[in-house]
């Protein structure tokens, strides 16, 4: 070899030497877990460590500004409070149920960021979690908001609100705010949780999970193939900018998780197959609503997940 090859041959041996070394001593931190309770042998109950890992890396739109993650239990986060114009609901007919998002000086906030479509999800949630409502209510020139919710059964809820706040500097702040309610009116009976289960179905549909075993706190791919028949559905229709819209309620506190969806809708041809940004923030039993849309019909599938 020449003087000068050596020359030129050294930097390339040097940064060779260097990746080697980094490569040697970086870590990789995966979730991992023992098996869901009462989800059986479903591939959902895999210990294998994931791929995806326990932070927010590596997962498309995770870790952006406009995800909220906190658990949605609190009434003020941040200067703004979610005011309900009342906490006591009829039960047993329509009605509504107006409310607003005031800012730290008291005034009405009016100016909300898109979130999926809509400037402002609404959730009602019986405090079994049996009832659900999903409302995108209608604001008017003073702030104040309207959903338009179906018949109540008499019991303890809790109505959420998720949007994103826009100051005067332009600043946008997601945010999941809560109060609890009360529907009065005959023998407020609870409904014993429906046990974890790797499949669910609405409607004539089947929709089963699979995943990896949950662990709180860490994020997690959860699949949900939906079939009719026996046969892939794959027909499904847009529904607030994607194919499918999940939440989660924790049993108990009922803390609030919003899973997001990859991938946009593009046309009238998803499914089967739904994969989803899964992070819960704790552990134990979480009932989970599956929103999907077929042939301009609105379909909520509900499951039972167990988190450890």
């Amino acid at each position: 070899m020449t003087r000068i090859t050596r020359i030129l041959a050294l930097p390339l041996l040097v940064a060779a030497v260097l990746i080697a070394t980094a490569c040697g001593n970086s870590t990789n931190t995966t979730s991992s877990g023992t098996g869901m309770p009462g989800m059986g042998t479903s591939p959902m109950m895999s210990s294998a460590p994931s791929p995806m890992g326990s932070g927010m890396a590596g997962m498309p739109g995770m870790g952006d500004s406009d995800m909220y993650t906190g658990t949605g239990l609190a009434a003020t986060v941040s200067g703004f409070t979610f005011t309900p114009a009342t906490t006591t609901l009829a039960s047993g007919k329509k009605t509504s149920f107006r409310f607003a998002i005031r800012d730290s000086t008291g005034m009405a906030l009016k100016d909300f960021a898109d979130d999926q479509t809509k400037l402002m999800h609404f959730y009602l949630v019986r405090s079994d979690l049996t009832g659900f409502q999903h409302i995108h209510p209608t604001m008017a020139g003073d702030g104040t908001w309207t959903a338009a919710l179906a018949p109540l059964q008499a019991g303890t809820w809790r109505a959420y609100a998720s949007f994103i706040a826009k100051d005067m500097s332009g600043k946008q702040t997601p945010l999941v705010l809560s109060a609890p309610l009360r529907v009065p009116g005959g023998m407020a009976m609870t409904t014993t949780l429906p046990k974890a289960a790797p499949s669910t179905e609405v409607d004539g549909y089947t929709l089963k999970m699979s995943g990896e075993a949950m662990m709180a706190s860490m994020t997690h791919a959860l699949t949900v193939t939906i079939t009719r028949g026996g046969k892939p559905v794959t027909d499904l229709q847009p529904y607030l900018d994607t194919y499918a819209h999940l939440t989660a309620f924790h049993q108990g506190d009922m803390a609030f998780a919003h899973l997001h969806p990859q991938g946009e809708a593009m046309g009238d041809h998803g499914g089967p197959t739904l994969t989803f940004q899964a992070v819960l923030a704790k552990a134990g039993n979480w009932r989970l609503f599956l929103q999907f849309q077929t042939g301009g019909t609105l379909h909520t599938a509900a499951i039972t997940v167990t988190v450890g």
